[in-house]
């Protein structure tokens, strides 16, 4: 019986200090993560989606034997926790090019500074409604389960306990952020467009007629138009967001390998 009592406690050891280290893995993630690791996100729900998440990961992750050494113990922590937070800042980079692309249709549409500082970043509010938004429709569509799926494919990218070398960190890193203000500018793209027209016309006009006040003629107009642009163009660009996020988390740093 008591060989069968020590047995037990030496494979509950292994799996509590294998969960400990997946645990460090996707907390670290979870600090990041779009919708589960925003600002307004209380830190004990945080910390129960971390613990949830843990429980979904480390069934799928091969065990890993017990370390002995306080050197070893020290490196694997913190080797698991900057791949998760590395991972997690790759995810986060979707939500940046949100906000890109509001700020970009903001200052377009002469609409930056209208309730400019309403949320915890300091986004006029065409990027709160695109960053709201696009969470919103994320977590819709199972941002969830593709979390999970992310966070265990991880494992095959980086194996517990390796360190993300740095030419692939930096390689990965400069792409993806570079990614990102593609799609912030890909997004907004129509409002530079429309802001581009605007402008042209104006001038045109104020040449014709440089008698006419144009500003009060057009800063009505711009300001009505980007409101209906916003509106009209809105589901088109978090469809292209989701879709560019889903494609990352299903297949992720594909131009890097």
């Amino acid at each position: 019986m008591i060989e069968v009592l020590a047995e037990i406690s030496s494979i509950s050891q292994d799996v509590l200090w294998a969960g400990f280290l997946v645990f460090m893995r996707v907390g670290a993630m979870m600090a990041l993560l779009p919708a589960f690791g925003e600002q307004s996100v209380p830190t004990r729900v945080k910390l129960g989606l971390a613990l949830a998440f843990t429980a979904i990961v480390a069934p799928a992750i091969p065990g890993l034997e017990t370390v002995l050494t306080a050197s070893q113990t020290i490196g694997l922590i913190l080797a698991e926790t900057l791949t998760g937070l590395f991972l997690g800042l790759m995810l986060r980079l979707f939500i940046f090019a949100l906000q890109i692309a509001g700020s970009i249709a903001a200052q377009s549409t002469s609409l930056s500074q209208l309730f400019g500082g309403a949320g915890g970043d300091p986004l006029p509010a065409m990027g709160h409604v695109l960053v709201i938004g696009g969470l919103a429709l994320a977590s819709i569509m199972g941002l969830h389960v593709q979390i999970a799926e992310f966070m265990i494919n991880s494992y095959n990218l980086v194996p517990m306990g390796n360190v993300i070398p740095s030419d692939v960190l930096t390689r990965a890193g400069v792409t993806e952020i570079s990614r990102a203000f593609t799609l912030g500018f890909t997004l907004a793209a129509p409002f530079v467009i429309s802001s581009l027209i605007y402008n042209v016309t104006l001038g045109v006009i104020n040449k014709a007629m440089p008698q006419l006040m144009v500003a009060f003629v057009g800063a009505p107009a711009i300001t009505a138009g980007g409101l209906v642009l916003l509106m009209l163009a809105a589901p088109l660009m978090l469809s292209i967001w989701v879709d560019a996020m889903g494609t990352f988390i299903l297949d992720p740093f594909r131009g890097t390998r």
